[in-house]
């Protein structure tokens, strides 16, 4: 037992092991996702931040030395982001036309998901920098993080309340916009993308690629307009 516990706090100090740990957890959560039929009830990424989250605390392993060896993965999240310009491109012309519902959507998205956050937070006696926290959450992560630093909020904070927004958002969005029966894959995506940023486009290009491209519209769109909503709402407040 103590030749096992000298070897794991040798292995945990480096940072490949939390990578692999970190691929093999989505892997799982992608091969469960598969197997309930691609169900949104069994979202990837809320399996592998599950798994992820009990083996740091089984492990008694500090998020400063996991991030040491995720830093790769989350040094994608920009090439991943810029990539959805591609699908974007292709429906450009389905954009010009809707231009002008577009931007109304993006106003009204953007500031109510600050504004509701933030607005519910402090109904319930929140305050400081919990509510700066909250703010940004609904934009794509790298965004978010650097708007919380910039309005007094903890990076930290923002980084795990905009992993929980996306999983919501990808998780409800289907079954809720069917029930409202919304047909229009545009309004659909780009939805999902004001509210849900990149777990939530993940999410609309595997149900349909239109909304996929309109949610990736919406994700960019939305990090624009948080930087200059957010503190406008925290503006707002007595």
């Amino acid at each position: 037992m103590t030749d096992f516990a000298e070897i794991w706090s040798y292995l945990s100090q480096g940072p490949l092991l939390w990578l692999t740990a970190t691929l093999a957890a989505y892997a799982l959560g992608d091969a469960c996702f598969r197997a309930a039929g691609r169900s949104p009830l069994v979202n990837p990424v809320l399996i592998a931040v599950a798994v992820l989250a009990v083996l740091l605390w089984l492990t008694a392993t500090p998020y400063s030395t996991y991030f040491v060896g995720a830093q790769f993965v989350h040094f994608l999240l920009g090439p991943a982001t810029v990539a959805l310009a591609l699908p974007l491109f292709d429906t450009l012309p389905r954009l010009r036309r809707a231009f002008l519902p577009v931007m109304a959507a993006l106003v009204v998205g953007s500031l109510t998901a600050a504004g509701s956050a933030v607005a519910i937070a402090y109904a319930l006696g929140v305050d400081g920098q919990i509510l700066a926290s909250l703010a940004p959450k609904s934009a794509t992560a790298p965004v978010a993080i650097g708007i919380s630093q910039n309005i007094g909020g903890s990076p930290t904070l923002t980084a795990v309340l905009v992993i929980l927004t996306g999983i919501t958002g990808a998780v409800i969005a289907t079954p809720l916009l069917n029930l409202l029966g919304m047909k229009d894959w545009r309004a659909r995506g780009f939805a999902v993308g004001v509210t849900s940023h990149g777990i939530g486009t993940a999410r609309a290009f595997q149900v349909n690629p239109t909304a996929g491209a309109f949610a990736g519209l919406g994700m960019a769109l939305n990090a624009i307009a948080t930087a200059l909503v957010a503190p406008f709402v925290l503006s707002l407040l007595p």
